[in-house]
């Protein structure tokens, strides 16, 4: 059975709008972004393109989130790749509570 948990990754009020950052979680690299509305969101950091890209270094457009690479058009809200093209990553469980975002694992 895998062991679920909440850790502690960033202050609310510190992070930047429509940046993302770079977290490492054991052995998750993962991309938290937050929005314009405030909803933040945590995704695997790397495109599903075969050769990869760092979605932490991607621009964010409402929702999306743009590979750096190859300017593949990715959901922040369930991680799927938009038509065109195909693919999906993995997301995660944010949290925000008393100023402090917490990721589920």
């Amino acid at each position: 059975m895998k062991t679920v948990s909440k850790v502690g990754v960033a202050h609310y009020s510190a992070l930047p709008i429509r940046s993302g950052i770079a977290i490492q979680i054991k052995n998750d690299a993962i991309a938290l972004f937050k929005v314009t509305s405030g909803e933040v969101f945590a995704l695997e950091d790397r495109s599903p393109h075969p050769k990869g890209g760092v979605l932490s270094e991607g621009l964010v457009s409402g929702k999306f989130v743009y590979c750096p690479v190859y300017d593949w058009k990715i959901s922040l809200e369930d991680g799927q790749v938009q038509a065109p093209d195909q693919g999906q990553v993995k997301t995660y469980e944010v949290s925000v509570e008393n100023d402090k975002v917490y990721i589920t694992i």
